[in-house]
């Protein structure tokens, strides 16, 4: 597609969206509007004209700012928050893991018979599945994941691979993340809401016997479409040398380290029982790793593997999806949506249909996973339950389905941390292609789940 073409195609498409916000949303404020049309120029920008995300999203967040849907606090806060130091002390975690070789020798002993890339990513999504139920954080998994998969692409150095790697890491890590009950901030909003609705809620067990077997098969359904599609019919059974872990004893600076590492991750694991926020313990980790006498590694080589360019986007990123949900343009479309759909007319199969897409596409509005479900649940949910849908099945649906959120780099943080520098691993392009084949079969299985399998568990 040409230059002149791609820029006429997104004139066009501005001022369809301008009409659509504008003719479509009569009750929106002003700034609502103004979010929504700043999150679409900014989706177009990525998507269709393949510029660099990192201007685009200051630029969005700038835009955001001066159509009054955010404020200049709330702007500078952004590179406070506190998943930017969360990030900030992953990198600089992964920094000293690379430097001292530790990541190599756990990354290689973990995949160590793999024989062919397939092999490879299927032991992988196993692997990554399993973290779900360690780590209560996506992003705590994508921190502690970082370096286990730059040492494998650093061992493999075949470009094809590293992109189906770094495609299979966020994937995974999103989709498992309903195995668990404290996988993601929604969950317990979904619990909440399942007890204002007098419907009975999960324990923990409970969670992982309804959204274990889905995340599962969601988690394996991904790293097959990424073999398919991203590997060539021979590069799948091609056989790869990985090199073999070491087997000597480790240092006293690798012992350090991997003391450091194993306490943070405990740390991380167990935030609920001694209450210090997770960034503080990356911090804290990163902080002890860059002790010079203890593991051999400083802060300043450290800091300078942080990725600052993925920090910032991440930052502009965040300010964009608060400014959706802060100004209502979030909670005004879904509402819209639910109205122009006649529920109580509907098959009970088409309106579970209609209710898993908007959970699966939701993340193209808000990116913020908790606050998807804060936004999807009373507006999507309520409506189908006046219309005789149960409160419980429909609940449990939205939580579970709003964890496919990987078709932008705005869409999810794991997905932003391992596109790698200047985005070298993977693109918008990539990520939209393994959505759109996604899309269907996460599809499919969320209504099977919900009319089939949950029911006959006990849910609904």
């Amino acid at each position: 597609m040409s230059t002149l073409v791609r820029w006429l195609v997104t004139l066009a498409l501005l001022a369809a969206a301008a009409a659509g916000v504008f003719l479509g949303l009569p009750s929106l404020a002003l700034a609502a509007r103004g979010a929504l049309l700043v999150f679409v120029a900014a989706i177009v920008a990525w998507t269709l004209l393949d510029l660099d995300e990192t201007p685009v999203a200051l630029a969005a967040a700038l835009a955001l700012l001066a159509a009054g849907a955010t404020t200049l606090q709330n702007f500078y806060a952004g590179l406070g928050d506190d998943f930017i130091w969360l990030l900030i002390g992953a990198f600089i975690l992964a920094a000293v893991l690379q430097a001292s070789g530790v990541a190599q020798r756990w990354a290689l002993a973990v995949v160590a018979g793999a024989a062919t890339p397939a092999a490879l990513l299927r032991r992988l999504t196993w692997i990554i599945t399993a973290t779900a139920l360690v780590l209560p954080s996506t992003s705590g998994r994508a921190a502690l994941l970082l370096p286990v998969f730059l040492a494998l692409a650093h061992a493999l150095a075949q470009p094809r691979l590293v992109r189906a790697l770094a495609l299979l890491f966020p994937s995974v890590i999103l989709l498992s993340a309903c195995v668990s009950l404290l996988g993601a901030g929604a969950h317990l909003v979904a619990l909440d809401f399942m007890h204002r609705l007098g419907t009975p809620v999960p324990d923990f067990l409970g969670w992982l016997w309804l959204a274990g077997p889905f995340g599962l098969l969601s988690s394996l359904l991904a790293c097959e479409l990424i073999i398919l599609l991203y590997l060539r019919r021979e590069e799948r059974g091609q056989h790869i040398t990985l090199p073999p872990p070491e087997t000597g004893p480790l240092s006293r600076a690798q012992w350090a380290i991997v003391g450091i590492t194993t306490a943070t991750l405990l740390a991380w694991a167990t935030v609920a029982w001694h209450g210090v926020p997770a960034p503080m313990v990356a911090l804290c980790g990163a902080l002890l790793a860059t002790v010079k006498p203890l593991t051999g590694c400083d802060l300043k080589a450290a800091l300078k593997k942080v990725e600052w360019n993925l920090v910032i986007f991440m930052a502009a990123t965040l300010i964009m999806g608060e400014a959706l949900v802060e100004s209502g343009a979030a909670q005004g479309l879904a509402g819209a949506l639910v109205t122009a759909v006649p529920l109580a007319r509907l098959h009970p199969v088409a309106g579970v249909g209609i209710a898993a897409a908007l959970a699966l596409l939701a993340h193209l509005v808000v990116t913020s996973r908790t606050a998807r479900a804060t936004v999807l649940i009373p507006a999507v949910a309520l409506p189908f339950v006046a219309a005789g849908y149960h409160p419980g099945l429909l609940v449990f649906m939205l939580a579970v389905g709003s964890g496919f959120c990987q078709t932008l780099m705005v869409s999810a943080k794991p997905v932003a941390m391992f596109a790698g520098e200047d985005r070298e691993h993977y693109g918008p392009r990539d990520l939209a292609r393994l959505s759109l084949a996604l899309l269907p079969g996460l599809w499919l299985l969320l209504v099977l789940f919900t009319l089939v399998v949950w029911p006959r568990q006990g849910l609904g």
